[in-house]
């Protein structure tokens, strides 16, 4: 009698979603259970019945000390479990593909597929401690611990995070995705039905966790439109001060709306450069890709060289015509192939130089000084 009252504050969400997303995913689940009840209900009815049967007072049992194999029990004990797994296998490969968080979304739901007329609804979504914020970029509106989406439209978000990892989920919409810092995650989705949802924070990320929830908005198109209207008429601005504000740690934080949004900002965030005079992480792994492809271009610069100057040596004599000639060239392709900072470099600097991708094999070409140990030579400096 007590377990209906137990369960009476229980909202079973995941078994009945209201987006098209979250519904079929429950249908994998729902089936995939199915499945597995096949084995996992007769072996329990089996278990129960063998109990009871060769139970010590049933004398009419049938007693064989000496019996030890079946092919018809190996049969059915080993067929059933390896049909099951191959169905579970296939339904999990067809589920997991189809329902791939980034893929992009090929029906609304059952009775509508999605169009060139459907135009996604765009979503940046940044993990904060301890709360949400939320960029709408077609609307140049920001919104802190609350998201609203028009009924039978395709949503498309993209998730970050300020410091730490966490995981956006609203339950009724679509499944978890992590946000991670410097990182980008995507998830697409869809509300069917007209309501308020909850959403929040599913992975663990500090003293303010409990409270990192919101709300989510399912409207008519109508009342999205008043809705966006209402956040575009407040007086506050995303802009980088302010933001530098919500990342400071905050619990239960109420929801917030923001008229603007400076331009760039989240691509500032997702790089990790909102701060002044901090490098973004795009710009940082470019120089390193310029970095690497340079070392890459002077060190096959240099095999070329020394190719050529054994060829010249050994066909006219005029060796060092030639070993000038290559190292000319070899000069002038690093001149014009390199980063700017390297164009401008002294000698001393090259020399100092090290990092990913700066090998030791062709470091000796940054040295003008005849007195340097010769590339072919092993180099105490550059081991």
């Amino acid at each position: 009698m007590t377990l209906p009252a137990l369960l009476s504050a229980c909202d079973a969400v995941v078994l009945s979603p209201s987006g098209d997303v979250a519904a079929r995913q429950r249908d994998v689940l729902v089936t995939s259970t199915l499945l597995m009840l096949l084995i996992i209900v007769p072996v329990i009815c089996l278990v129960v019945f063998f109990a009871w049967k060769y139970r010590a007072s049933n004398t009419d049992a049938t007693y064989a000390p000496d019996w030890s194999h079946s092919t018809k029990l190996e049969v059915v004990i080993w067929a059933a479990p390896l049909l099951i797994i191959i169905c579970l296998g296939g339904l999990t490969w067809v589920g997991t593909h189809l329902l791939d968080p980034y893929r992009k979304l090929d029906r609304i739901s059952k009775e509508m597929v999605v169009t060139d007329e459907h135009e996604p609804l765009q979503v940046q979504v940044v993990s904060l401690d301890w709360k949400w914020m939320f960029i709408y970029p077609q609307y140049g509106i920001a919104t802190v611990n609350e998201l609203a989406a028009p009924v039978d439209r395709p949503i498309e978000f993209k998730l970050t995070s300020s410091s730490v990892m966490n995981a956006f989920y609203i339950p009724t919409l679509a499944g978890m995705i992590y946000t991670m810092p410097g990182m980008e995650t995507a998830l697409h989705g869809v509300i069917n039905e007209e309501g308020v949802y909850d959403g929040f924070s599913s992975n663990y990320s500090g003293a303010g966790f409990s409270g990192m929830r919101f709300k989510f908005h399912g409207m008519d198109d109508a009342g999205f439109d008043d809705w966006v209207a209402d956040v575009q008429a407040q007086d506050a601005t995303l802009d980088r001060d302010t933001y530098l504000d919500l990342v400071q740690p905050s619990e239960n934080v109420p929801p917030m709306h923001f008229a603007g949004v400076e331009d760039g900002l989240y691509h500032d965030i997702l790089n990790m450069c909102v701060e002044p005079g901090q490098m973004c992480m795009n710009d940082m792994m470019m120089q390193d890709m310029h970095t690497r492809s340079g070392g890459a271009e002077m060190a096959h610069g240099q095999h070329q060289g020394q190719h050529a100057d054994h060829g010249a040596m050994s066909h006219d004599g005029h060796g060092m015509e030639g070993m000038d000639v290559s190292r000319n060239g070899g000069e002038d392709e690093m001149q014009s192939d390199t980063p700017e900072a390297d164009k401008t470099a002294t000698d001393a600097d090259r020399r100092m130089l090290r990092g990913h991708g700066l090998g030791r094999d062709f470091m000796p070409l940054f040295q003008s000084d005849p007195a340097q140990p010769d590339a072919t030579q092993p180099n105490p400096d550059n081991q």
